[in-house]
């Protein structure tokens, strides 16, 4: 039988590996949301994609959070024109990447916040076996 407290403490803390992965991936796409291709009529930045699942742990016997795949967003690029940039084609048309900043932004805060829960829930988890071991103590 596995302790209900490390049972918390491990499923928590698979939601930290996957928000972490998560946020490095939101700042990927903020990072390149102006990178246009080197040549000319190349593709531009395209957004990256995350999924998620949940996968029985035979171990603990628990799901956990898991990522089970980082894509490419299938959307269009948005063109603009721009003669200057090397990226532009005979008709001085870019390609700009599919990322939308606002967007971006919003999953990044919702993924910090989601981050912190799991963070709060190993914290709690720790203090409270703390906690019994010192009754434990107490009790001797």
């Amino acid at each position: 039988m596995v302790d209900p407290l490390s049972l918390a403490s491990r499923i928590a803390s698979s939601g930290l590996n996957v928000q972490e992965t998560r946020m490095r991936v939101l700042s990927e796409n903020l990072a390149n949301a102006q990178s246009t291709g080197d040549t000319p009529g190349a593709d531009a930045y395209r957004r990256k994609t995350i999924s998620f699942s949940w996968e029985l742990d035979r171990t603990i016997g628990a799901s956990r959070a898991e990522v089970s795949k980082i894509d490419y967003d299938p959307g269009e690029f948005s063109v603009e024109y721009d003669p200057g940039n090397p990226a532009a084609d005979d008709k001085g048309m870019v390609k700009l990447p599919n990322v939308n900043v606002l967007i971006e932004l919003a999953d990044m805060r919702e993924a910090n916040r989601s981050y912190e829960a799991n963070l709060q829930t190993v914290k709690q988890t720790r203090e409270l076996v703390s906690m019994t071991i010192d009754l434990l103590r107490a009790s001797q």
